[in-house]
């Protein structure tokens, strides 16, 4: 099982980080061992000083596919869920000036919150209609709209089987939109994916 990760997704987002607008989706990589699951505490690692939270809604791939045509995209998902990328930010900016990979700012372990259960994708009209919020400490943080991706969810399964076979469990995390922030130790977490809660966990 992968993780895929598409970044600046959001234009808002790209553009509060100071980054260009992509012209085809930024994709990156997590292991297995980065997932962080059942809504267990996120411990803040000691290798880094500024973490950043960004809340992503999740898509998870049900069949093998490759150079899989965007039309046909639909039929290679069927249930979407919620997770958070956790980001050393300081590392990444170290990484990024360098010019050197992100992989220690973006895929250490326990980086990929993702959320106990999914939702058949039947339960939405549109999957480029829905909405999802992050609450910290119950104040809202993230607002999220999947219409505001800059690249839909169809074609990113499509661009992302170019170079990578999918397989049965992979999991593709779509991009996080604006007011991403630092993590900080005692808050709370809450996901919602419309009115569902997805995540409920602490920062430790």
């Amino acid at each position: 099982m992968k993780i895929i990760c598409i970044g600046r997704n959001y234009v808002d987002h790209a553009r509060e980080l100071g980054n260009e607008i992509p012209e085809e989706p930024v994709i990156f990589l997590k292991p297995e061992t980065a997932l962080l699951r059942n809504n267990e505490p996120f411990f803040v690692p000691d290798f880094a000083e500024e973490f950043h939270y960004e809340t992503e809604m999740v898509v998870k791939i049900n069949r093998v596919g490759k150079s899989i045509a965007a039309n046909f995209a639909h039929r290679y998902y069927e249930e979407i869920g919620m997770g958070i990328d956790f980001t050393a930010r300081d590392l990444q900016s170290k990484l990024k000036a360098k010019g050197l990979p992100w992989e220690r700012a973006k895929a250490f372990d326990r980086s990929a919150g993702l959320s106990k259960r999914f939702i058949p994708k039947q339960r939405f009209k549109d999957i480029q209609n829905i909405n999802f919020t992050l609450l910290v400490n119950g104040e809202v943080r993230q607002k999220g709209f999947t219409g505001d991706m800059l690249f839909k969810v169809d074609d990113i399964v499509a661009y992302v089987s170019k170079y990578f076979t999918l397989k049965i469990g992979d999991l593709i995390y779509t991009g996080t939109p604006q007011g991403v922030g630092k993590v900080n130790i005692g808050e709370r977490f809450e996901v919602f994916l419309e009115n569902e809660k997805m995540m409920d966990f602490l920062i430790k």
